[in-house]
């Protein structure tokens, strides 16, 4: 009886499933996340027994990318890097980064094959969030405590000893926390630190914006693309302690230009308004278009007026619109009126 039921509702969910997937923006959100999650997971699972024979490498971050990364065609994402050059150079440095999403990681495992050995400064909650904590520290992933800032600067300091050492770059996201509200927050010193005590280069990455898909407010996640630049590195060689304030400034000023600039291109590039809630200029929408059909007499004559008024006028369209002809990933439309959005 039991295991009809069980039959009887595992029917009924694979039935709905896709219902409920092509209805609901808010049930594509979850679903989306627990896939890319649940990817993570049973890599985790399956890779920890092979991390055994090679613990603490960041070479097992490789093998790691390869099978996470096929979580971002499931879930329509696509990330085209540029800059390559930059993140392939066969020395240690200390890679910085704009933090928006938990999505930034699964952008690495697309191209972490690029950056070859490459760990992560990732806050010390996430070791106990196995089996994924536990599969990242025999990856070589580098664990800190951000309630104990002097601790938390020794252990990177320790760290890079090892980064020149074994020509091994360090990922670091110097924002601290993800915030999706569309800009680059101010840096904290860390990474900034360890670069110029070991005298190692800074490569910025930046992200363009996930705004153009992602609404954690609301709960929608469209198909999405992201542009992420490798800037030219940013030597530290012959800098103190007291250049650090301007060294964080050049690269945030940098990393910010590059951000606005790939962002208006995903936006231009799928026909996408900058603002979030108006058509691209020279861009014509449905609506418009049969508005300038339809005779001027039909829309100022008679009690139908109104009605006329209304269809005509067009609604402005929303980030995540498809408003021209081009094969954009970015279909379904969204609004982004929120406030400041900060997750620790």
């Amino acid at each position: 009886m039991i295991s009809n039921y069980a039959e009887l509702f595992l029917i009924c969910a694979i039935i709905l499933m896709p219902i409920f997937y092509e209805t609901s923006s808010r049930f594509r959100y979850y679903f989306k996340f627990v896939v890319y999650y649940g990817v993570v997971i049973l890599n985790s699972f399956i890779l920890i027994p092979v991390f055994l024979f090679r613990p603490c490498d960041v070479r097992n971050l490789i093998l790691a990318s390869k099978l996470c990364r096929l979580a971002s065609p499931i879930i329509s994402m696509k990330w085209e890097v540029r800059g390559a050059e930059h993140m392939s150079a066969d020395r240690a440095m200390v890679m910085v980064a704009n933090h928006q999403s938990s999505l930034d990681i699964l952008g690495m495992f697309d191209f972490w094959h690029i950056m070859d050995k490459c760990t992560v400064i990732a806050k010390r909650e996430l070791f106990f969030a196995w089996p994924f904590g536990l599969a990242a520290w025999l990856s070589g992933l580098i664990f800190i405590d951000r309630r104990h800032a002097q601790r938390a600067q020794t252990a990177m300091n320790e760290s890079a000893k090892m980064l020149i050492k074994k020509r091994t770059k360090l990922w670091v996201f110097p924002e601290g926390t993800r915030r999706t509200t569309n800009e680059i927050h101010p840096f904290k010193k860390g990474a900034f630190h360890v670069a110029v005590r070991a005298q190692l280069p800074i490569l910025p990455v930046v992200y363009s914006s996930y705004h153009t898909f992602l609404d954690d407010r609301n709960k929608v996640m469209n198909p999405g693309h992201v542009i992420v630049t490798a800037l030219p590195p940013i030597e530290t060689k012959g800098l103190t302690n007291d250049d650090i304030p301007d060294l964080i400034e050049r690269t945030r000023a940098a990393m910010i230009e590059t951000f606005k600039a790939t962002t208006k291109e995903v936006e231009n590039r799928f026909n996408l308004s900058g603002h979030g809630m108006t058509p691209a200029k020279g861009t014509t929408t449905v609506i418009s278009r049969i508005a300038a059909a339809i005779p001027s007499s039909v829309r100022s004559v008679g009690p139908s007026a109104p009605i006329a008024t209304s269809l005509i006028e067009p609604e402005p369209r929303k980030i995540g619109s498809l408003i021209g002809g081009d094969a954009s990933p970015i279909k379904e439309p969204t609004a982004y009126r929120r406030k400041d959005v900060q997750r620790d």
